[in-house]
């Protein structure tokens, strides 16, 4: 499995993994009108293109055999979606294939998150996790993340709670 840094000419494939594993994720437990209504805003060409060229949002593909299995967004400065301090690096997403789960895609995008906070000098990474994913909440906690607010995540016409949590960087 390989790690890479996605571009511009990847939008489509951007768009498919981001589609497929959020679906995956939260279509059991949220209305088929605010899935749609979320992946049409949050996954549309415009949206992607405007967050592919963003120098402070980094996305990355985690690829087996040519194939995208997941994939992770990090975000640093002012494209942070919440606190935007300079010393903070934002784990917006690490989303990986239901199928691959439990393989540590997800691990090594996390990882690789890591390595970016540590290269930009980040003294924390921060990210949001909604409160009914316990699978991601435990682990961002095995990872050594604590939570320290919340914030609400709408999804259509659906006001959902995120637990922020964090992680000090050395």
């Amino acid at each position: 499995m390989k790690i890479r840094n996605v571009n511009i000419q990847d939008i489509e494939k951007l768009k498919g993994i981001g589609k497929r594993t959020f679906t995956e994720t939260f279509s059991s437990d949220n209305s088929e009108e605010n899935i749609t209504e979320y992946l049409d805003n949050g996954f549309s060409t415009e949206k992607l293109k405007t967050e592919l060229i963003d120098k402070n949002a980094e996305f990355y593909f985690a690829e087996l055999k040519g194939r995208v299995i997941g994939y992770l967004k990090v975000n640093s400065g002012q494209s942070q979606t919440e606190i935007k301090d300079k010393n903070y690096l934002e784990i917006e997403r690490i989303y990986v294939l239901k199928e691959y789960h439990g393989k540590k895609v997800g691990q090594l995008l996390y990882e690789k998150a890591i390595k970016i906070a540590k290269s930009k000098n980040a003294e924390y990474v921060w990210l949001g996790v909604w409160e009914k994913n316990p699978r991601a909440i435990k682990f961002y906690e095995k990872n050594g993340f604590v939570p320290f607010d919340k914030h609400i995540f709408k999804l259509g016409n659906d006001k959902q709670t995120d637990i922020m949590m964090k992680l000090k960087i050395n």
